[in-house]
């Protein structure tokens, strides 16, 4: 008796970010890149060492994804995180605040625990 099985068919389920970036990030990170000539393609969030916490966050505008880059899209804005510092951003969210002491991107990793008490916060 033959038996049949189905053809393995691809995952086509999009990865999921390791980041979230709030609306109002979002917008402002968009707001941000249209003032610049020319416009950039994508922005790249990413962890370096140095900080209170043993590393501090970065945000920069890209052209093209690097080689080892997963690329996300996030309402139209693209994403670009590169391999090593998705495990560190796991679960992370990323909002713009402005409050009467200044502006900037707020980072909330769930993964680090500050004791220095000074957040984690990314100015413009």
């Amino acid at each position: 008796m033959a038996s049949t099985t189905a053809p393995a068919t691809p995952d086509t389920k999009p990865k999921s970010a390791p980041i979230t970036l709030t609306p109002n990030a979002i917008k402002k990170v968009k707001e941000i890149m249209a003032q610049q000539d020319p416009v950039p393609a994508g922005l790249r969030v990413g962890v370096v060492g140095g900080g209170c916490s043993g590393f501090s966050y970065s945000m920069t505008f890209e052209n093209n994804a690097g080689l080892m880059d997963k690329t996300f899209d996030m309402d139209g804005l693209k994403v670009y995180v590169d391999a090593t510092s998705v495990m560190y951003l796991q679960g992370c969210s990323v909002d713009y605040v402005e409050t009467l002491e200044g502006a900037g991107f707020k980072f909330d990793n769930p993964n680090v625990k500050s004791t220095c008490g000074c957040g984690s916060s990314f100015s413009v």
